[in-house]
């Protein structure tokens, strides 16, 4: 076990009914005046947005409501909300959405801390941020479609659409406040909608189990058993949406899987994540966990060989695979299992599926290794050949 500091700071607020607490919440946390953004039309149609802003209301808070956020936020829709904020004199940022809320509104928070260009924050050099994050204003959430865990996460991404470019940053100081949670929130998700968050999460959890690090026991059980949960409720909230039992543990689930205690103890991996980001710069109507489903068994098939036993294991508990004396066959029978969880939800199985081929792999590997540096990864080191290789294989 690797150490490691972790803390949770973030309050959540999880349950029925639970957004009429969003204005004492926020009263109690110092807020005077609040930016509320949200992405489409959905919150405003089904009153999710009137009823955070009536409990605003009652608390005597101010704010100002903006929306539009888009799924991949755009750093264009944050310099604007930056420059609305300051005018305004806010002082909480609160996102009524999904992850791609939750990260527009920590890059507001972040960019109203900072001299410069929001953008700044996203530069790095050699895989490394220029500028660090060490404060920005508050931040909270009510959240409706459980995926990017960002809810909970020390972690943001933003797309930089002039440049193609989609870059993430994690600091401490992006922690959410207070975040609430209301299964019943998600009843009216689309299949895709669910699918695609449920193959996010998931993907969290593969991240942090697979690394250079060794055994970590307590770390692994209780990854492997989020990951047993998801499989579990996924069919479940699939075939009855309204299931709320399977909602509120795949809810929570995305929630744990990117916090940070599913991985505590051992240097996850994230290649995956940064292969795919490459995905949705190119055409932002990629959706990250779909995305995921093709680049995650591609690069497991081209990594496993490095620790063949990991993949023996991860089959057993998650998928009930039994073992034999193989070991490879082993791992490649728990690889197969993986994309055909994906595939059962919905998820595509090649790049061909979003229209992208051979042809345009080599404009995704500067944008990578100016985000990721020339050598990332910890299960298996990997720089631009293996990159190319991994997205071949996804073809």
């Amino acid at each position: 076990m690797n150490n490691f500091e972790f803390c949770s700071p973030t309050d959540f607020v999880f349950g029925k009914g639970v957004a009429i607490q969003v204005g004492p919440k926020l009263k109690a946390l110092g807020a005077t005046c609040v930016m509320v953004q949200y992405g489409g039309g959905s919150v405003v149609r089904n009153g999710i947005l009137e009823t955070v802003t009536k409990s605003l209301d009652e608390a005597g808070l101010k704010y100002i409501v903006k929306g539009g956020v888009r799924a991949n936020p755009e750093v264009t829709f944050v310099r604007e909300a930056i420059v609305e904020a300051r005018e305004a004199g806010v002082d909480f940022l609160f996102a009524v959405g999904g992850g791609s809320v939750m990260d527009s509104c920590k890059a507001t928070a972040a960019g109203l801390c900072h001299d410069g260009d929001v953008w700044d924050l996203f530069v790095k050099k050699d895989g490394a941020p220029v500028y660090p994050i060490d404060e920005c204003l508050p931040v909270g959430m009510v959240l409706t479609i459980p995926a990017a865990g960002s809810e909970g996460s020390d972690s943001m991404v933003i797309t930089n659409e002039e440049l193609g470019m989609k870059s993430g940053r994690g600091a401490e100081a992006l922690r959410s406040k207070v975040s609430f949670m209301d299964p019943t929130y998600t009843f009216t998700l689309s299949p895709e909608q669910t699918a695609a968050g449920i193959t996010d999460m998931f993907a969290h959890l593969l991240e942090r189990f697979f690394s250079e690090t060794g055994n970590v026991p307590i770390t692994d059980n209780l990854n492997l058993s989020i990951m047993k949960t998801i499989r579990a409720c996924a069919p479940r909230v699939l075939e009855n949406p309204e299931d709320y039992e399977a909602r509120a543990n795949i809810m929570w689930a995305a929630t744990l899987a990117h916090n940070g205690l599913a991985g505590m103890g051992r240097a996850g991996d994230w290649a995956c994540h940064a292969i795919e980001h490459e995905l949705s710069a190119i055409d932002a109507s990629i959706p990250h966990g779909a995305g995921l489903a093709v680049i995650f068994p591609a690069w497991m098939q081209y990594v496993y060989k490095e620790n063949p036993e990991r993949f023996v294991l991860y089959g057993q508990e998650v998928f009930g695979i039994s073992r034999t004396d193989d070991v490879e066959a082993d791992a490649r029978r728990a690889i197969e299992a993986t994309q055909l969880f994906f595939i059962s939800l919905g998820m595509p199985a090649r790049l061909a599926d979003f229209n992208i081929h051979e042809e345009d792999i080599e404009g995704m590997i500067p944008t990578l290794i100016a985000n990721k540096g020339e050598i990332f990864g910890s299960f298996k080191k990997i720089g631009a050949d293996d990159a190319r290789a991994i997205y071949r294989i996804a073809l």
